[in-house]
């Protein structure tokens, strides 16, 4: 009976047999180059199994690679709508500044005369009485600041002071219905009172001859009459002329040049026979 299991070498002699063919096929290869056709054909076969086989790993690479971008993308969008929000807050401050600084700049060099003294003030406060234009500011006493002391803007005359307390003073605006100014033509020196019609934007030019010789935009100037105002300062412009000949005067209005319903900063005037606190000082340690 024959055996289903042959006996065949020992598994020492297949070992041997297997380790000296494969030794023999490193040597051929090594010299003679047998198989370098043959590893073309396997690498050939190989290469789509590798790139499945890395497919998973190319994805995931992927998908963290675009999350970390959409994260970044998100960080970076908030941040520059941060820093959009900070700039044009930043903007808007530098405007405000930059409008302010204008304004200093027009008032500073207002054409003053050489033997007046002037300094800056601001506004504090505006009156609420409907029936009375007058403000605060913030210059008093301590500054040297007097009755009746002259009051302009970066345009022209916008009132003069009433009251004086020691740290802040109450002004009356020429556009007070008590309020009135002498005044001439800058054209032809014509002389006129322009007085306060209880609108800041209009004055009432009185006591105007029919045959005088004025025109609609001719510009009034401070005439230095009064001793109050100094000479040559803008204060309104003519807006209209009524010559009624049923009426003794013709009716004249003004606008005045002074922004009186926008005042911030104004500009103080000092005589030269009036000096400040400290030309006092000085004058007295001398």
């Amino acid at each position: 009976m024959n055996s289903i299991f042959l006996s065949g070498p020992s598994l020492q002699i297949r070992l041997v047999v297997a380790l000296a063919l494969s030794a023999g096929l490193i040597v051929f290869d090594h010299v003679f180059d047998g198989f370098a056709t043959t590893r073309v054909y396997l690498n050939s076969v190989v290469s789509p199994i590798q790139y499945l086989a890395n497919l998973p790993s190319e994805m995931l690479n992927a998908s963290a690679s675009r999350l970390v971008s959409h994260q970044q993308l998100v960080e970076e969008n908030a941040e520059l709508q941060h820093n959009a929000v900070v700039l044009n807050g930043k903007l808007q401050r530098y405007t405000m500044l930059q409008e302010e600084n204008d304004r200093l700049r027009r008032l500073l060099n207002t054409p003053v005369r050489g033997d007046i003294r002037k300094e800056v003030a601001e506004l504090m406060a505006v009156d609420n009485n409907p029936y009375s234009h007058q403000i605060v500011i913030d210059r008093g006493a301590i500054q040297g600041v007097y009755e009746g002391q002259p009051v302009i803007d970066d345009q022209g005359i916008v009132g003069q002071i009433m009251q004086v307390g020691s740290t802040n003073s109450r002004v009356l605006l020429i556009s007070d219905v008590t309020h009135a100014i002498p005044v001439r033509v800058a054209r032809n020196n014509i002389r006129m009172i322009a007085s306060g019609s209880g609108s800041l934007d209009d004055l009432i030019i009185q006591h105007v001859p029919h045959s005088a010789d004025i025109q609609e935009g001719d510009l009034l100037l401070s005439s230095g009459l009064g001793n109050v105002f100094p000479e040559g300062y803008p204060v309104a412009k003519i807006t209209s002329i009524v010559r009624d000949e049923g009426r003794p005067f013709a009716q004249v209005n003004a606008q005045p040049v002074a922004q009186l319903d926008r005042l911030k900063y104004l500009l103080l005037l000092w005589p030269n026979n009036l000096v400040g606190p400290e030309q006092q000082n000085q004058s007295t340690d001398q």
